[in-house]
């Protein structure tokens, strides 16, 4: 795992010579530049894999598709505005999931036991959500997938109201 302070230096290190190095553990491509820039990590260091989690699905749609590196692997996060682009039987995707039986339930495969699997193992992926009270509260039951799409009737439901005159 590595964190925004690890340098290109490091990540050439020779114990990290055909290992695995997870982009981000929590944040995402927030911009061109910066998933260029980690794009151009990628190649130099071909020796190295890499996987990322990412809810930025039009940016890589015309940064990474076209032509990724051999040696980065990724995997779309339900969860975010661009949920609508996805298509799970094109895209590798990963939801979060309440728990182990629901990710079960709706015959999916989890991650639970290396986070490696979310890129490597059978699709499509569930994570069990974090053990947070307050949080799992707010999930309600919901993955991630249902509660953005929640999220996204709501908002379309206030674009369509009138406007109240000035």
């Amino acid at each position: 795992m590595t964190t925004d302070r690890t340098t290109p230096a490091e990540l050439a290190h020779p114990r990290h010579q055909g290992g695995w190095v997870r982009v981000h553990d929590a944040g995402d491509f927030f911009s061109d530049h910066y998933l260029a820039a980690w794009l151009r990590i990628m190649i130099f260091l071909p020796g190295v894999n890499f996987y990322a989690y990412t809810k930025e699905v039009s940016r890589f749609r015309r940064l990474v598709e076209p032509n990724p590196p051999r040696n980065f692997r990724w995997v779309y996060s339900y969860g975010g505005r661009e949920d609508h682009l996805l298509d799970p039987s094109r895209d590798r995707v990963a939801d979060v999931y309440p728990d182990e039986a629901a990710i079960r339930a709706d015959g999916w495969h989890s991650q639970d036991s290396t986070d490696l699997l979310a890129v490597l193992g059978p699709a499509p992926v569930g994570i069990p959500s974090n053990r947070i009270p307050h949080f799992q509260r707010r999930m309600g039951g919901r993955t991630f997938r249902v509660w953005q799409a929640e999220q996204d009737a709501r908002r379309a439901v206030q674009r369509q109201r009138p406007q109240a005159a000035p």
